[in-house]
């Protein structure tokens, strides 16, 4: 099975996805726990800022060495990883490959059917990567879930190609 998956159409970047490498990025959300919360919008440079200067800080008064509970705290992010239910945001997806000012609307491409979104609600979307530690193989690569939660139990599965227009 082909895990990857390309953005293309009316952007200025076409844009590759690897839905296998996102258990590495920062940006994956929990899906057990997502739709349950209130979403706030982040600002991810003052979010990264607040984090390297916390980091920073706790060099200078404790120096750089590893206190117990961090290394605690380590292994029960890994446990986390290797049994959690992940997805990713679309958004910066989309703000990555420069959407034309005339586009419109994101036509999701699955093996058996087109599904159209309206651009404004595609910045919503999540991509279901990992369900309870293992990538989506059998109707993956990725699970496409509307931002309000709608289709939580029902998502857009098989996705192969994502095309702006």
């Amino acid at each position: 099975m082909n895990s990857i998956i390309l953005i293309k159409g009316k952007v200025d970047y076409q844009i590759t996805l690897d839905p296998g490498v996102w258990i590495f990025d920062d940006r994956k959300i929990d899906l057990t726990t997502y739709f349950q919360q209130d979403q706030v919008e982040k600002d991810e440079l003052e979010e990264y800022t607040k984090a390297v200067s916390k980091h920073w800080e706790r060099e200078i008064r404790e120096g750089a060495v590893f206190p117990p509970t961090l290394k605690t705290e380590q292994k029960y992010e890994k446990i986390k990883v290797l049994t959690g239910t992940f997805g990713i945001p679309f958004k910066p997806f989309l703000l990555n490959a420069e959407v034309h000012d005339d586009a419109t609307e994101v036509k999701l491409i699955t093996k058996d059917k087109e599904i159209t979104v309206p651009l404004t609600d595609a910045h919503q979307l999540i991509f279901g990567f990992s369900k309870e530690g293992k990538p989506l193989t059998n109707d993956g690569p990725i699970h496409v879930y509307f931002g309000d939660g709608s289709n939580l139990k029902n998502p857009i599965k098989n996705v192969k190609e994502i095309i702006i227009q």
